[in-house]
């Protein structure tokens, strides 16, 4: 089973792509405020890198926090769209060993799309001025 895994909850961001819970590639970057510019072009590099195209993912993990506002909330829609798009599990871990265990959890069939990111605290958002 072909994986691709994100985590965006800082700024250094990182993507993986497993075969089951054998590594393939993985890449980290300094992704900060330039992350919504740049997953999508690490993504496709990574795939590159091991002669895949999209198509060839059959499930994904997500890193869902918790961490950055901004930055889960783009690492989670992307995964979200991209297990929308192609029709492929989707699956939610939290924790230090978030890879093995989504990894593990995907194997077993499991399915959390969609996902919602958890901040850790409720997000401090400015009310609307009436």
């Amino acid at each position: 089973m072909i994986i691709l895994t994100i985590r965006t909850d800082k700024p250094e961001a990182e993507i993986g792509l497993f075969d089951g819970d054998k590594k393939l590639a993985y890449s980290t970057w300094q992704a900060h405020r330039q992350l919504a510019e740049t997953i999508h072009i690490r993504i496709q590099e990574l795939l590159d890198s091991q002669g895949k195209q999209l198509k060839d993912l059959q499930g994904i993990v997500v890193f869902q926090g918790p961490g950055s506002f901004t930055g889960l909330r783009i690492g989670v829609s992307v995964a979200n769209a991209f297990a929308y798009g192609l029709d492929i599990p989707l699956v939610a871990a939290l924790g230090r060993d978030w890879l093995k265990q989504g990894c593990q959890q995907l194997s077993e069939g499991q399915n959390d799309g969609p996902v919602l990111p958890k901040y850790g605290s409720p997000p401090h958002i400015t009310l609307p001025k009436h």
